[in-house]
């Protein structure tokens, strides 16, 4: 029996790409970037939801990306790799020591102070999408449409049991119940 003729118009697979790049061939890097930068960008735009601030993160992961390509050892699918290098290349954006700020002295009126609020910081607003993505994710899987109810009144709005048990004509207990219930299913994931 003849062996069948190559493909020779078939789609690389990653790591052959990568082996490519390691032996200098650009146009395989090129293939890597067309194949992955629209999922790299959505990923790094869900997440800081800047345009400027997602081009110039997305050009770092692919630098860093062309750069650490050696330490691509293959044990895991490259597309996980790589979006293990975009998480860390946002982790390291928001480590970034921002400048400090500088107090207005006491010659500021009574109140002005007190009455800016301030900002989150890049790394706070990242840590709250990867925890509402996480939480969105459980939910959608596990959690009933009451436990979420409950589970958003609780501790999305910070409402005391005793509120929620009079808004939605169920017993404390009843409410304390679905709560812990529902906590340790998200727990559980």
């Amino acid at each position: 029996m003849a062996a069948a003729p190559l493909d020779v118009s078939a789609p690389l697979c990653d790591e052959e790409l990568v082996a490519q790049v390691a032996q200098g061939d650009r146009s395989a890097f090129d293939a890597l970037y067309a194949r992955y930068f629209q999922r790299v960008f959505r990923f790094v735009d869900r997440r800081l939801r800047n345009r400027a601030d997602v081009e110039e993160t997305v050009q770092e992961v692919f630098f860093h990306l062309f750069s650490s390509l050696p330490s691509f050892r293959g044990e895991s699918p490259f597309a996980a790799w790589v979006f293990g290098v975009t998480r860390r290349t946002l982790a390291s954006r928001f480590k970034r020591r921002r400048p400090e700020s500088v107090s207005l002295g006491e010659d500021e009126p009574d109140g002005v102070a007190s009455s800016l609020q301030r900002e989150p910081d890049p790394h706070q607003v990242y840590e709250f999408h990867e925890r509402i993505a996480r939480l969105a994710a459980a939910i959608e899987c596990d959690l009933s449409a009451e436990q979420w109810q409950l589970f958003q009144l609780h501790h999305l709005e910070n409402r005391s049991i005793q509120e929620i048990a009079r808004e939605t004509h169920k017993s404390e207990d009843a409410v304390k119940s679905h709560l812990y219930r529902a906590r340790r299913l998200l727990l559980a994931r």
